[in-house]
């Protein structure tokens, strides 16, 4: 003899009918059948009123916390033209562009995986991390070297980087043939008549910053003598500047990977495009996701040397 499989429907129609004879009890029904006297009932008033017993759908019937489509579509737009930029960076950076009503950062996000611009992977190694920064601009400065790169005249690009480590501001994105002290000088005279003179200057300990068997460097003389003192991170710890890192990976993120250099002119120019992007409509996180524009580096006031006027430090030749 087959077994005889009864559906959810039919075995809730068999206990409405039990019910409605009254042979047994409502309770002894429902203890026989392991559902509470409410369900019971509400099973009773579905089938005295036609109405199917089976299971309805949970969902809501309307989604009124749902992003527009035309809003999607402008997150997905902007990361467009930004692929770099996660969901924080891209809602502060349409709000600055004057759009509104517009989601939480969380929801970019979803918006983002759900458009398959974010992987699981790619989300997973981006998780924060505590950060320490300067309380002040100009209290210190991280600056390196870029690793160099090939354009396409078959020279090479060495990028020269350098930031404040309170404003994240990106203070020089130089393009050079070369990592020799010149190069380095010439930068530096610019940034310090346009932003002042820091307190220290923080740099690994590779040339033309550092030199373990001939004494100082001219790099540390000089900055010796404006002032400045000039740090250096423990070696084989790149995580010391690790704020020079971070910003070396979002130029090849945002820049390298993306165009084809032909040579150092070219180089300078995309360069200097970025750096305004970088500075004025790039939210950064550390910064509450506010754009460099907000915060200022100001010069510093006072004169590290007595007697000695500022401007004679900035055009002050290096000991050779």
């Amino acid at each position: 003899m087959s077994w005889k499989e009864k559906t959810v429907e039919q075995s809730r129609e068999e206990f409405v009918l039990a019910a409605l004879c009254g042979e047994d009890s409502i309770s002894e029904l429902c203890r026989k059948a392991g559902i509470s006297r409410p369900t019971a009932y509400k099973w009773m008033r579905r089938y005295q009123a036609g109405e199917p017993l089976s299971d309805r759908s949970h969902t809501t019937r309307g989604h009124p916390n749902r992003t527009p489509p035309e809003t999607e579509a402008l997150i997905l737009e902007a990361r467009t033209q930004h692929p770099t930029w996660g969901g924080r960076k891209l809602i502060r950076y349409l709000q600055d562009k004057g759009y509104q009503n517009l989601p939480a950062a969380s929801t970019a996000t979803e918006i983002l995986k759900r458009g398959g611009r974010i992987s699981p992977e790619e989300s997973e190694a981006h998780k924060p991390y505590r950060r320490f920064q300067k309380e002040e601009p100009n209290q210190l400065w991280q600056m390196d070297f870029k690793g160099h790169f090939a354009m396409a005249d078959g020279r090479r690009c060495h990028p020269l980087t350098m930031s404040d480590d309170c404003s994240r501001k990106l203070l020089c994105l130089d393009a050079y043939d070369n990592e020799r002290w010149k190069s380095v000088e010439r930068s530096l005279l610019r940034v310090f008549s346009e932003y002042g003179l820091p307190d220290a200057i923080l740099s690994d300990n590779g040339p033309p910053w550092a030199d373990h068997t001939n004494g100082y460097t001219p790099y540390e003389i000089w900055m010796m003598q404006l002032g400045i003192l000039p740090m250096h991170g423990r070696a084989l710890h790149p995580q010391t500047q690790g704020k020079e890192e971070r910003f070396h990976r979002t130029l090849k993120e945002d820049v390298l990977k993306r165009y084809t250099i032909r040579d150092l002119v070219e180089a300078q120019s995309i360069f200097d495009h970025y750096r305004e992007e970088y500075n004025v409509e790039r939210p950064h996180a550390p910064l509450t996701m506010m754009c460099r524009r907000s915060t200022t580096v100001p010069a510093r006031g006072s004169c590290p040397a007595p007697g000695v006027s500022r401007s004679t430090m900035l055009v002050r030749p290096c000991a050779r």
